[in-house]
């Protein structure tokens, strides 16, 4: 049996690893629907197909059916109430435009989109992983990503999928310097999920490192002057696709501010960089640990993406990773989201398996994995009303 699937081509094994992820995702959530209780969105015990349609599905739903408000809702104090501009737009609107098609209702194109875009992403990871690793450790860095404990995510109604295809494409253009062709990939990727800015404080950093490359005149580092300015003409495609969705909201709605202050109503409060995480770390270690504990967060942060093995992975992906973790400290308001959030630091995947080439230790990380999926889906998917109302959201 492993000779015969050794013999695929290499693609056909990205495609059946992946595959057999989804049935393994497709089978934890089928059985965690039959444990779904009363809830705010379908009765108890539903099927897979309504059981995957809770949550932000309901939120996207909304605006493959209504769009984007023109007049932000507010209550009758004035407050700003949850509303779509929260949710990017390529999603929901390549749903709209599918649902628009005869044959088929969009709710199942949702599901569709979602489920394609995660096996076209998996072709696209084998491809960005190969650039830094042997066949052998790209299937495993793909199989840690498509098992990961989050990754029930990827059949969902959600963006998750088709953001992960954008940033991988994104990425492994930017890696092989096709950074003129990477243009539509990192607009594409920014106006997906919530990765611009990062993308942009990457591509910056990029440019810093080759241009200092240059100067130093390292032969096999070295950049053209037209290799830098394409880098820095994707540099400004970057920054300006990170600009792009607030700006939109802010021209549609006249609130300048429209984006970010629908963002900040769903944590309760007013965006203040880094200052949730040590407001959870108060909450979770007391005030003197709390104050400690983002700090130490930080230094083994440091210790992890200076440390050899995930160094392997690449200047490229290493910028990309420590760019968004320090977005994420930024602007993030840690909570059971948290998790669901950690999805694009995917080249981790792949220091992960490169760590030890030993069986044991990669059959052992994906039982752990699918585990901890179960963990996930029942925990947070599963929607049980908590003692002060609502619920963790997944």
């Amino acid at each position: 049996m492993v000779s015969r699937f050794s013999g695929l081509a290499w693609w056909v094994q990205v495609v059946l690893v992946y595959a057999a992820s989804r049935v393994v995702s497709f089978a934890i959530l089928a059985a965690a629907a039959l444990q779904q209780g009363s809830n705010p969105w379908l009765g108890a015990q539903p099927d897979y197909w309504h059981f995957v349609q809770i949550w932000d599905s309901e939120w996207y739903g909304r605006i493959v059916e209504g769009g984007y408000p023109s007049v932000l809702p507010r209550s009758a104090t004035g407050e700003l109430q949850q509303n779509a501009w929260a949710f990017y737009p390529v999603y929901p609107l390549l749903v709209r435009a599918l649902g628009a098609l005869p044959g088929l209702p969009w709710q199942a194109w949702a599901q569709i989109v979602a489920l394609v875009a995660g096996f076209a992403a998996a072709v696209v990871l084998y491809r960005l992983f190969r650039h830094r690793a042997d066949h052998g450790d790209a299937l495993w860095g793909v199989a840690f990503v498509a098992l990961f404990p989050v990754s029930a995510i990827l059949q969902i109604p959600y963006a998750e999928s088709l953001g992960l295809l954008f940033l991988a494409w994104a990425l492994l253009w930017i890696v092989e310097r096709r950074y003129l062709a990477a243009m539509p990939a990192v607009a594409l990727a920014a106006l997906t999920r919530p990765v611009g800015v990062p993308l942009a404080l990457m591509l910056g950093g990029l440019f810093v490192v080759r241009l200092m490359q240059t100067v130093r005149q390292r032969p096999s580092e070295r950049a053209t002057a037209a290799e830098l300015a394409r880098l820095a003409a994707l540099t400004a495609v970057g920054v300006a696709s990170a600009a792009a969705w607030p700006l939109i909201a802010w021209a549609v709605t006249g609130v300048p501010d429209a984006y970010t202050a629908t963002e900040t109503v769903w944590r309760g409060g007013p965006l203040v960089p880094f200052l949730p995480w040590f407001d959870t770390g108060q909450y979770l270690f007391g005030p003197v640990l709390g104050a400690i504990a983002p700090m130490v967060l930080v230094a083994l942060a440091a210790l992890y993406f200076t440390s050899g093995h995930v160094r392997r992975i690449g200047l490229e992906m290493l910028l990309w990773c420590v760019a968004y973790v320090a977005y994420l400290l930024a602007v993030l308001h840690p909570q059971t989201s948290t998790f669901r959030m950690m999805l694009p630091l995917f080249p981790l995947a792949l220091a992960s398996a490169t760590l030890s080439r030993s069986r044991a230790y990669r059959w052992a990380t994906v039982v752990l994995f699918v585990l901890l999926q179960i963990v996930w889906v029942v925990w947070l998917w599963v929607w049980a009303q908590l003692p002060g109302g609502g619920d963790w959201p997944p």
